[in-house]
């Protein structure tokens, strides 16, 4: 009897502690489900295996594969992925704007062009941080370098300012003082003066639709004329200033007999005509890279073509 009774405590307590255990809540477990969702859940399945099995059985064949197509309606309707890579860029208005009116954010992939806009592109508003942000990527930008690298060996083999030297000490000459006349033109006519006077001196193309003549005409003429804050066209006293500040500041670091105005002159005739053909190229890169680019593809399209057609064996 007293074994019975001992045994019987001891059950009662194992019962106790096993519910208690069960109402325990671990942290990483998951959160306890109603039975009602569970029954809904059984439910559903059950649902869904009869439809599955109903159009498998209805189906000639009796395979799953070759049932009906209305069960994939969810994904026939649901939209493709958006691949950012093959946006097409967009005007103000949200209409897509030409290949052939589309300023690429470099040119042959490595000539630098932050600071020019799109035919109809909504541009960002230009000011102290934008003006800034441009001047130092153009500035600092990898091929400002190779550029300044070739300029200073030309510069050397003509001995443009023979004061400078030769061999690798002229090319050292020739090579800091070419960097600081880049970084001082590039702050100057595209940071500083801009933001003071509100002029917005980036390129903006006239694009296709209009004769060649005319489109030579407005780059040259750009170089005296930009836009103020408000659109409206303006003197482009950024641009000229700040390659005249250049030219004026450079006597401080350029030898006497290298500052002459003459010699100041001629850097700043070659600081216009450089201007002008980088924004020729800026004006006429997207009427030959649209042609290729439509001709690339055409032929891709051709080649799809002939590859979805069914090969014909030959005996």
């Amino acid at each position: 009897m007293r074994y019975r009774l001992a045994l019987l405590v001891l059950s009662l307590g194992l019962i106790n502690n096993s519910s208690r255990a069960q109402s325990l809540t671990l942290p990483d477990a998951p959160a306890p489900v109603s039975p009602l969702v569970i029954a809904s859940s059984a439910a559903t399945e059950a649902s869904s295996s009869s439809t599955s099995l109903a159009d498998s059985s209805s189906s000639p064949s009796g395979d799953p594969d070759t049932a009906p197509p209305t069960q994939n309606l969810d994904m026939l309707h649901a939209a493709p992925p958006r691949d950012p890579a093959r946006a097409v860029p967009q005007d103000a208005n949200g209409n897509p704007i030409p290949l052939e009116r589309q300023q690429p954010t470099r040119i042959l992939g490595f000539m630098p062009n932050f600071r020019s806009v799109s035919a109809g592109a909504s541009a960002p508003p230009p000011g102290w941080k934008y003006n800034l942000n441009i001047a130092t990527r153009q500035a600092f930008d990898y091929s400002s370098f190779l550029f300044l690298g070739l300029t200073s060996i030309t510069a050397e083999g003509f001995n443009e300012h023979p004061s400078l030297g030769k061999g690798v000490p002229g090319f050292y000459a020739y090579t800091w003082r070419g960097f600081i006349d880049k970084t001082d033109s590039t702050y100057l006519s595209a940071w500083l003066l801009p933001s003071l006077l509100h002029e917005d001196t980036r390129f903006y193309p006239l694009g296709s639709g209009h004769s060649i003549p005319k489109r030579v005409l407005y780059v040259i003429s750009r170089q005296a004329v930009a836009r103020n804050y408000a659109g409206r066209q303006t003197p482009n006293i950024a641009n000229l200033g700040g390659k005249v500040l250049t030219q004026v500041i450079s006597q401080s670091y350029y030898p006497d007999d290298t500052s002459s105005f003459g010699v100041l002159a001629e850097k700043f005739g070659y600081s216009v005509m450089r201007d002008v053909m980088f924004s020729s190229i800026r004006e006429f890169y997207p009427d030959i890279a649209a042609h290729y680019i439509r001709k690339h593809r055409e032929k891709a399209a051709r080649q799809a073509a002939l590859d979805a057609l069914p090969s014909t064996v030959v005996e």
